[in-house]
């Protein structure tokens, strides 16, 4: 089954390559398709093999996140920007052939491989897929990895691109065929959904996030003028959005913020980036100043509502915007430049550089909240190379597919805490052929190397261990998880350990930096532990309070509520039946206003 048209159609591929990140000059405009000579329809010439779907996927999927394993970064090659965008492409190019092959969508293979030789990269990594497009901001228009039960087939889905360009839109099926992988577009009702990948960040645990443009471009209304007449956006709801996203994404907590004012095309890539599935990274300007004081609003939204696919806060990481050389920010005609635009490229980062004294702070930041990782700058607003100008930068211009077999390693860091018997650090592992085994690594001192220990199957694809070495304070800990799964393959989490790695502190009693998490008003327990019966949970507090007592699995979930209301001061029982819950380790998990109490409970 083949796309729908929903776009105008450009007779000129050359005039096509100036299309900026916005809508062009007249691109809505009544006549635009005569006045270029247009006479054919880009989607009736369609020559791929890819096998389309336009309905979901009958199977259960799960969206990749974006620090997942790759097996190609995608770029187009562009030069008609008036710039000389090719040595920014050369360099992503450069970088990215280290870690995955990168896919070049291109009118001319010979003359970009020999642009790239003359530079002196390499091109034994780089492969070219030939075909028509109508500009470089491949993040927008191309593919996302999805896979079928969390780790089997690889698919790609497309959704319908929102601006008017039909061979931008035909890309992500010549990409499909290159790796020979089925796709599914959301083209035809009731699945029609249009959407752009810088305004889409998935955690590949079922939650994603967008700003409004996703509701203002599904809701009915003109869009532009089409070959055949006007175009209309899709007419949705909400509920029927986040209907089509987790039948073919998986997405099943869809997180929805306002647009910003000064950002004109909406895209979340310009002011946030997931960096792992408990941690934002958030563009932050002076107290006031351009979009600083609505992406608070929208932060403390999500803050406020939301909690991390294991049930936590997030944990928010703000990056300062730097500002044009006269110091004007995007309320006072300067460019939208942005950190966050990054793209993850296995074991390296790749972020777009502006300015010396504020590249160096970037720099830091990322390098403290991604140790190990190899963070490399490449600049978007050089002289000649000013494509931050266009309202775009790295995460704009690539896109990632992600492996075939992926060895899926999805991990709750441990948090600061007091000393403790045992510091449990656990994860949920697979692998489409199951896990062999999983390993824990770790050390209170880096140059000393890490001690390894057996991870345990605890129950389903959970695994577990238990560093019991009576750790004095204050103390960090740093560790790291692999996985070998049955077929041989071997990954680690975080990707480039052992030079990348978790960490928690052990504090002090004293220490009066410890997060709320572990206050000494509260004390709760759990016994018996392991339990197979009825099981005991005191908890004993100084003063009153209103909270809430959960059952939760490893990864977060809640499983039940075991309790909510008013906790009296002294001592308050709670009693649950462990045989009424499957074998395995859970967490009882108090929450109040003013924190956040854990403790694990095996069932047997």
């Amino acid at each position: 089954m083949q796309k729908i048209i929903f776009f105008l159609l450009f007779s000129s591929f050359a005039y096509a390559q100036y299309l900026p990140k916005g809508f062009a000059p007249n691109e809505r405009e009544k006549g635009f398709l005569k006045s270029l000579g247009i006479t054919e329809n880009p989607y009736q010439k369609q020559t791929s093999s890819a096998t389309i779907y336009t309905t979901p996927p009958s199977e259960q999927v799960r969206t990749m996140a974006e620090w997942e394993e790759i097996q190609a970064l995608t770029i187009t090659w562009s030069t008609g920007y008036n710039i000389q965008e090719e040595t920014i492409l050369s360099q992503i190019v450069a970088n990215a052939v280290q870690e995955c092959q990168v896919i070049i969508i291109c009118e001319e293979e010979s003359e970009v491989e020999s642009y790239l030789l003359n530079q002196g990269i390499s091109t034994e990594n780089v492969n070219f897929i030939k075909t028509d497009f109508n500009n470089i901001w491949i993040r927008d228009y191309g593919q996302n990895t999805v896979y079928k039960n969390d780790v089997g087939e690889a698919i790609l889905v497309d959704w319908i691109y929102n601006r008017n360009r039909p061979y931008d839109d035909l890309v992500p099926e010549k990409v499909a065929e290159y790796f020979n992988m089925n796709m599914h577009n959301t083209t035809q009702a009731p699945w029609d959904l249009m959407a752009t990948g810088g305004n889409f960040m998935s955690d590949g645990m079922g939650t994603a996030f967008s700003s409004e443009l996703i509701v203002d471009e599904n809701s009915g209304g003109y869009a532009w003028e089409g070959f055949d007449g006007n175009v209309y956006y899709p007419d949705h709801t909400i509920e029927e959005i986040n209907n089509t996203l987790e039948e073919f994404m998986g997405i099943d907590n869809y997180i929805i913020m306002d647009n910003l004012p000064y950002d004109g095309i909406h895209h979340i890539d310009m002011h946030m980036k997931l960096l792992n599935e408990e941690t934002l990274l958030i563009a932050e300007y002076p107290e006031g100043v351009a979009d600083g004081p609505q992406i608070e609003a929208n932060i403390q939204y999500v803050l406020d509502n939301y909690n991390s696919a294991f049930g936590t806060p997030y944990e928010v990481i703000r990056i300062p915007s730097p500002p044009s050389s006269s110091g004007n920010y995007p309320d006072n005609n300067g460019y939208y430049r942005t950190y966050t635009n990054s793209v993850f490229v296995n074991n390296t980062v790749l972020v777009p550089f502006y300015r010396t004294e504020y590249d160096t702070i970037a720099q830091r930041i990322y390098e403290q909240a991604l140790p190990g990782y190899n963070i490399v700058g490449i600049d978007v607003d050089n002289q000649g190379e000013n494509l931050i100008s266009y309202s775009g930068a790295i995460h704009c211009i690539t896109h990632s597919v992600g492996v075939n077999e992926p060895l899926l390693i999805q991990h709750q860091q441990l948090e600061d805490s007091y000393p403790i018997e045992q510091y449990n650090v656990s994860a949920s592992i697979q692998h489409q052929s199951g896990i062999a085994s999983a390993t824990l690594f770790w050390t209170t001192n880096l140059e000393e190397g890490y001690q390894s220990l057996s991870m345990t199957n605890t129950d389903g694809n959970n695994w577990s261990a238990f560093i019991e070495e009576n750790l004095s304070a204050p103390n960090s800990v740093y560790y790291y998880i692999e996985a070998t799964a049955n077929s041989g393959k071997t990954l680690s989490r975080p990707l480039p350990a052992p030079e990348a790695y978790f960490k928690f502190n052990i504090l002090e009693q004293n220490n009066a930096s410890l997060s709320q998490n572990n206050i000494t008003n509260i004390e709760m327990s759990v016994y018996p532990n392991p339990a197979s019966a009825i099981t005991c949970i005191p908890v004993n507090c100084v003063e009153s309070f209103e909270g809430q007592i959960s059952l939760t699995d490893v990864l977060g979930k809640e499983v039940t509520t075991i309790y909510e209301g008013n906790f009296l001061s002294g001592l308050n029982q709670f009693f649950i039946h462990a045989n009424d819950y499957a074998k395995g380790m859970y967490f009882i998990v108090l929450d109040s206003e003013q924190s956040q109490i854990r403790k694990r409970l095996i069932i047997q």
